[in-house]
Formats: C-alpha cells, structure tokens, sequence
C-alpha cells in the first residue's frame, strides 16, 4: 500500500485535486492494463522532451519559434500579453483571436515574493520593437495579481509609442443574473460599461 500512497500523495500535488480525487484517480490506474500503464508512463516521463520555449513570444511548442509565430496570416498589429502558457491556450481553443502573443511566464505578487524579472522585461520590449503592433492587449486575470501585473505593465508600455493599450473587460459573466452578482463583480461590470447610443 506504500506506493498507492506515494501515488495519492504525488497527486495531490496537482493543481485542484484534493485526497479524494488524488485516491480516485490512483483506483482507476490500478485497473488499467499494463499496456495502458506503459503508455501513460512514458507520456509522463517524455513530457518535457521535443518541447521548447519559443524565443519570440515564449509560448511551448515543438519548435522554435513557434506556430503561431510562424504564422505568415497571424494579425501583427494586436499582440495580447498573457500571464502565462494557460492562458494562451485558452485563447486558441476558443478560436476567437488571430493576432499574437506574449507570454510572461510571471506575475507581480507581493504576497508571494514574485515580480516581473529584468528579463521579462525585456523580452516584451524586444518582442514589441520587431513586431511594431497598433494594439497590446493586456490578457491578466481579474484578480488582485492580475490588477498588479496589468499596472506593472502600464508603467513599461507608457513610453514605448504603441497606439492603443487596452485590457479585457470583466463583471457579468454572460448568461449569469445580477442579483446572484458579488459587489465586487457588480462593480468591475458598473466601471466596464461601455457607451451604446
């Protein structure tokens, strides 16, 4: 039972899953085959090999640069700064944006000791400058180290002569109802109205 337990506790590791989904998850391996087993394995252990981070806009992919920046039809005139590679890749699988990327890899969290690094820094600069883009959208999560990392950011783009910075809007989530709204959500979606008429 020692290594069902080594495999619970490894599992928790992973992003939301707690003992009891960690136990669920080591169960059902339990049941599978060995050829299964084998598979998995070496999905995991070959994770990281034939990966790479591309140099121009630090997203993950089998080659350097990567895909989307290899792309002769990718719009360089918008170019969305992302916190991270998650996020890219929620972008894509929506198929809702066809400009480019910038993926900062960090955050600003003061709790957490964490900081946008000299080398971020200047990966975005030096990433801007060859792009030349109209637009930086500003992709960080509505919280409050998403707020942080946005206004770091405001302070390194100011003077880099770009035409337009903008930030996703956020508050009512579509489909949601106002009264089940939290005041924070109420307000960030007051301070987002935009003008119809």
């Amino acid at each position: 039972m020692d290594s069902l337990n080594d495999l619970v506790n490894i599992l928790k590791k992973l992003p939301g899953l707690g003992t009891k989904s960690s136990r669920r998850i080591a169960y059902y391996l339990l049941k599978q085959d060995d050829k299964f087993l084998a598979e998995f394995s070496s999905l995991i252990s070959n994770l990281r090999k034939g990966l790479f981070t591309c140099d121009i806009c630090g997203n993950l992919s089998q080659k350097n640069p990567c895909n989307i920046c290899s792309d002769k039809l990718r719009d360089r005139n918008t170019m969305c700064v992302v916190e991270d590679i998650e996020a890219l890749s929620a972008f894509e699988q929506a198929g809702i944006y066809n400009g480019v990327y910038h993926v900062l890899g960090e955050r600003v969290s003061p709790l957490d000791g964490e900081d946008l690094s000299d080398k971020t820094i200047e990966s975005l600069k030096r990433h801007i400058k060859t792009n030349k883009p109209d637009e930086i959208i500003i992709a960080t999560n509505p919280i409050l180290e998403g707020d942080l990392t946005f206004y770091a950011l405001l302070e390194i783009l100011k003077n880099l002569g770009i035409k337009k910075i903008s930030r996703l809007a956020y508050g009512l989530p579509v489909g949601g109802c106002i009264e089940f709204a939290d005041k924070i959500t109420l307000h960030t979606a007051l301070d987002s109205r935009r003008q119809v008429m």
